[in-house]
């Protein structure tokens, strides 16, 4: 079993005892998608701590954009329930990449692959998206690989 699925029901324990709602659901719910997600398909498996931190970073992603849409819908209490739970489950994923290191590790994965131009944005991409192992947007990584070719 990976660490971080031990750490994670290490906490929620914790939160049980500590009677803390939002921690316990979010961590029940995280819990709940990993083991889906062992379960899926034709043989059960256990996932790895690379594997649970896509699956954290995914789960991330549906409450920030849950939380954009209950926004405009005029929900706020939902939208501020959302980005408590995702808040909950950023505390298990690696520390994002600052401006600066992300701009030195496009500008290493361009010089590696030698682009130059547009063109050749998804062979930069290819070199660089293993390197971010979860801690850069995609979106962001894109727009910093297009702003240093341009």
């Amino acid at each position: 079993m990976s660490e971080l699925k031990d750490r994670l029901k290490s906490d929620l324990t914790t939160a049980m005892k500590a009677r803390d709602k939002v921690r316990t659901a979010t961590l029940r719910m995280v819990l709940a998608a990993i083991a889906t997600e062992e379960s899926a398909g034709s043989a059960q498996r256990s996932l790895s701590d690379d594997e649970v931190t896509t699956l954290l970073i995914r789960e991330t992603k549906k409450r920030r954009e849950a939380a954009e849409a209950f926004d405009t819908g005029g929900r706020t209490d939902d939208a501020a329930n959302e980005r408590a739970e995702s808040e909950v489950i950023a505390d298990y994923l690696p520390q994002p990449f600052t401006d600066e290191e992300l701009s030195r590790l496009v500008a290493d994965a361009i010089a590696e692959t030698g682009a130059s131009g547009m063109k050749e944005m998804g062979k930069v991409m290819k070199v660089v998206n293993p390197r971010i192992a979860g801690r850069a947007e995609g979106s962001r990584v894109a727009a910093e690989v297009k702003s240093q070719l341009a």
